[in-house]
C-alpha cells in the first residue's frame, strides 16, 4: 500500500490539514489537500495546500511571500487529518495580517480578537482575497 493510501480522503478527494509552528506549537491555520497537493508538498518541501474556492493548487505564499518550510508531516489515528509541524516565514500565515488564523477567542458569548494585524493585508496582497 502506498502511503497516499494510507490517508483518508473525503467524498472530494480531500483531507483537512492543521498548520501548526514548530517553534512554539502556535495552531497556524486549517486548510485542504488532496493528492497532488500533499505530493507537492513533500517533493519541495514547503506547503501547498487545495484552494476550493479557486479549485487549484495553491503554494502557500506565492502572493505573499510567507512560505511555510515543513520540518513534519503527521497522520492522525484515523488517517483523516494530518499535521504539519512548519516554519513560518515571513511570520504571517492568515490572510487578515495576522499571525494565525484563529485570532477569535468565545469569551461569555461573544467573539473577541485576540491577536492584531501584523501587516496590513493591502500591503502584502493588493486585497484580502488573494491568499484565501
Amino acid at each position: 500500500m502506498s502511503w497516499l493510501d494510507a490517508v483518508q480522503w473525503n467524498a472530494d478527494g480531500l483531507v483537512p490539514v492543521i498548520a501548526q509552528d514548530v517553534s512554539d506549537g502556535t495552531v497556524l491555520m486549517m486548510a485542504w489537500m488532496n493528492r497532488e497537493a500533499l505530493q507537492a508538498t513533500l517533493r519541495c518541501g514547503e506547503a501547498v495546500y487545495w484552494s476550493r474556492s479557486r479549485q487549484r493548487l495553491w503554494h502557500k505564499g506565492e502572493s505573499s511571500g510567507h512560505v511555510q518550510r515543513i520540518h513534519a508531516i503527521r497522520l492522525d489515528c484515523d488517517g483523516d487529518t494530518l499535521l504539519l509541524s512548519v516554519e513560518q516565514l515571513g511570520g504571517i500565515a492568515c490572510h487578515t495580517g495576522r499571525r494565525s488564523c484563529f485570532y477569535n477567542v468565545l469569551d461569555n458569548g461573544d467573539w473577541q480578537v485576540t491577536e492584531p494585524v501584523v501587516t496590513d493585508p493591502a500591503r502584502i496582497y493588493g486585497s484580502t482575497d488573494d491568499e484565501r
